[in-house]
């Protein structure tokens, strides 16, 4: 059960990193914030599980808080999902 929770939480970050992107290339935002377009590129296929530093980096460059990139995260989630499963 854990692995699937996992999997459900890195495709969430997956659609909401690639929604708040926009337009804008991996390789462009990676270098404003200080992001490997190589990292970025696997956190939007669901395959990487990010550290707080890099989420903290994200929400930097959407022009959030990180209170409000976990806001938009959790929209993806399936309801009533809860993270403190996994």
């Amino acid at each position: 059960m854990q692995e699937a929770n996992k999997e459900i939480i890195k495709q969430a970050l997956a659609k909401t990193v690639k929604k708040l992107r926009g337009n804008k290339s991996q390789f462009i935002l990676g270098a404003e914030y200080d992001i490997p377009s190589s990292v970025l590129s696997d956190i939007e296929r669901g395959i990487k599980d990010p550290q707080l530093s890099t989420l903290m980096k994200l929400a930097n460059a959407f022009g959030l808080k990180i209170s409000e990139f976990m806001k938009e995260f959790e929209k993806e989630l399936p309801d009533n999902f809860t993270a403190c499963e996994i």
